[in-house]
């Protein structure tokens, strides 16, 4: 009985999604705006609310909800110092972005970040390499989340790992490849609520059963001094370490293609200042509350092996069996809400900025072909899923890990060329894809060789290389043309 209490509300929560997804394709059919823009950018409708929350749900993930609390249960309060770099991520998105990107986007009809670079730079090698390492590190994060969301199923229900898989992969892949990019954001600002009110939960569960804060953290102090320092066991979390996780998860966020892709889909400047300030709170506040849990969580279930499955295990045993499942909707939430962005841009990377661009640029000019280009967009969307779902059936044991690779690729590619084709007018194609070349490359070279680069995260270095060889190798060729810089700077 507790168990199928447990269920209803995860049972509940997946007919929603759904329905959104139906709803969403309706939608769709019926679009003037044309299937590429509805189905890849939603007509560019989004309010503030949603605004806000499809930001904070994209940026919040498996490694937000079962990763991160994992790994401070190992770490303590310095891991929950660290989590909070993440506070200004919707902040510094929406006001490096926001308000120019829009505007250039609207001008230049951009669904996707490569269509901006393109629009930019004016090369395929650009827009290629931004292609296939979007794919690839998208793969890689997705992949993680697959992870969290079949342990989550496995906790919770008893079923094995696989089988969690599976109605997991299936349930994502249905609803994002039906409902398109206004599922997505529909689904998230549902799941961004029920992250809120989950986390909200869970916390004072906590409490309740470890008879008080106090208690808790003077049991936490025995186990062990270290778990209430900032620095946590064996000075793990360096000072220059803290510092530099900030570039990796708090400013380099700007260069996330699924995170800057939402600063061209909302209505109006209204909705992206009331996002900005709604996003920043629910950020706080997720943040600090899942990773405070894992780390309060030390004192109630001092035993687990297996980070990512402390908090099924610690909700399952603090909380109400409906109240659990309710909570368990959250972190479910969390990871529905990343991957379905990561799908649908994965998807986009291959229809829009490879097939339509390159193999088949007339196809969506027809009646026939607008047809045939859905049935593409719906068959690369579940391909990239099924693909991901293989990947996942033999996981590691902590999935942070893979979730800040993947984070730091995609920014090692993006964050230069996208910030600094915004904003200076001398950038130019050279210059772009010198960065991205030796932004990965350097981030693959240091990741399997350095690891620390005196004792900061390595994305400081990778950032910094990447950046030096985008300025000198924009300053000694070409200037970017003419017409480049009327059509992203003239009236």
């Amino acid at each position: 009985m507790s168990n199928f209490a447990v269920l209803l509300p995860m049972v509940i929560y997946l007919g929603i999604v759904y329905w959104l997804a139906v709803y969403s394709n309706r939608i769709m059919s019926k679009s003037k705006g044309g299937f590429i823009q509805e189905y890849f950018i939603g007509s560019r409708e989004m309010g503030g609310f949603v605004l806000a929350l499809t930001l904070v749900a994209t940026y919040t993930s498996a490694s937000s909800f079962i990763g991160g609390p994992g790994v401070a249960y190992k770490m303590g309060l310095g891991w929950v110092l660290l989590a909070m770099i993440q506070l200004p991520t919707a902040f510094l998105t929406l006001g490096v972005l926001g308000k120019k990107f829009a505007i250039v986007a609207r001008k230049i009809n951009a669904v996707t970040i490569n269509d901006f670079l393109w629009e930019r730079y004016k090369n395929k090698g650009v827009v290629i390499l931004g292609s296939v390492s979007l794919i690839l590190f998208f793969i890689a994060a997705m992949v993680a989340q697959f992870i969290g969301g079949a342990r989550l199923f496995e906790a919770a229900t008893g079923l094995s790992y696989n089988v969690g898989l599976a109605i997991f992969a299936v349930t994502v892949i249905i609803y994002t490849t039906v409902g398109g990019f206004r599922a997505v954001v529909l689904t998230d600002a549902l799941q961004g609520i029920v992250m809120v009110i989950g986390t909200l939960a869970l916390l004072i569960g906590i409490v309740n059963y470890g008879g008080g804060m106090a208690n808790i953290i003077n049991t936490l102090k025995a186990t062990d001094p270290a778990l209430i320092t900032p620095f946590g066991p064996n000075n793990f979390i360096s000072k220059p370490y803290i510092l530099s996780f900030w570039v990796l998860v708090g400013f380099g966020v700007i260069g996330l293609p699924h995170t800057a892709v939402r600063c061209m889909g909302y209505k109006d400047s209204q909705s992206m200042h009331r996002a900005m300030v709604i996003g920043t709170f629910v950020v706080g506040f997720l943040m600090l509350g899942m990773h405070l849990a894992g780390v309060l969580g030390k004192a109630i279930i001092p035993d687990v092996t297996v980070g990512d499955l402390l908090m099924p295990q610690l909700t399952l045993k603090i909380l109400p069996p409906v109240v659990a499942g309710l909570f368990l909707a959250g972190p479910l939430a969390a990871i529905m809400s990343t991957i379905d962005s990561q799908l649908i841009l994965a998807s986009a990377a291959i229809v829009k900025d490879l097939y339509l661009n390159y193999i088949n640029p007339g196809i969506g000019e027809t009646e026939g072909g607008n047809k045939q280009l859905q049935k593409i967009s719906f068959y690369s969307t579940a391909l990239i899923g099924i693909i991901v779902f293989l990947a996942a059936i033999k996981p590691p044991e902590l999935i942070v890990w893979i979730n800040l690779f993947a984070f730091g690729g995609l920014e090692a590619a993006f964050l230069w060329p996208t910030v600094l084709g915004l904003y200076w007018k001398r950038a130019n194609a050279a210059g772009a894809l010198a960065s991205m070349a030796t932004g990965i490359a350097a981030y693959i070279y240091f990741d399997r060789v350095v690891k620390r680069f005196m004792g900061m995260h390595i994305i400081v270095p990778v950032l910094l290389i990447a950046l030096i060889v985008f300025v000198v190798v924009s300053l000694v060729t070409k200037k970017p043309e003419d017409r480049i810089i009327e059509r992203f700077w003239g009236a």
